[in-house]
C-alpha cells in the first residue's frame, strides 16, 4: 500500500502511475545497470526510457546507458560493454548530499578550519 501511494503521489520514487501503464502496456525491456535501474524502450525505438531503483537521479545513468539514452548508439550496453582505460567508474552528482564537495574554509565543511595568518598585511591610515 505504501508504494502504491508513493507512486500516485511523488514523481521523484522510481516511477509514477503513468509510467507504470504505459510501460506495462508498450514498454519492452533493454536491460538493467549495476545500479538496479531499468531501460525500456517502445516497439518502434521512438522512446527510451528508465525507471530508477530508488530516488529518480539523472546523473545516476552509467555513461554506457547514457549514450543510448540520448541515441548516440542504437546499440544498448550489454555484458560486453567495457569503458575504456582512462574512464573512472561511475559516482552519482553527490550535489546536496552529505558528500558534496566543499572547498576549504567553507562553514558547510564538517571541521571547519580556522582561517591561519593571512599572506598580506591590510593597510591602516
Amino acid at each position: 500500500m505504501k508504494d502504491f501511494l508513493l507512486q500516485f503521489f511523488t514523481w521523484w520514487n522510481g516511477q509514477t502511475l503513468g509510467t507504470r501503464f504505459y510501460t506495462w502496456r508498450k514498454g519492452e525491456l533493454v536491460g538493467t545497470d549495476d545500479a538496479g535501474n531499468r531501460y525500456y524502450r517502445n516497439a518502434d525505438d521512438s522512446r527510451r526510457w528508465v525507471v530508477y531503483n530508488g530516488l529518480a537521479e539523472a546523473s545516476a545513468i552509467p555513461p554506457g546507458w547514457h549514450g543510448w539514452m540520448h541515441r548516440r548508439t542504437n546499440q544498448p550496453p550489454g555484458k560486453d560493454y567495457k569503458p575504456l582505460d582512462w574512464e573512472k567508474p561511475h559516482e552519482p552528482n553527490p550535489t546536496g548530499t552529505a558528500h558534496a564537495y566543499r572547498p576549504p574554509g567553507s562553514v558547510l565543511r564538517a571541521h571547519p578550519t580556522v582561517p591561519g595568518d593571512a599572506d598580506y598585511e591590510p593597510w591602516t591610515p
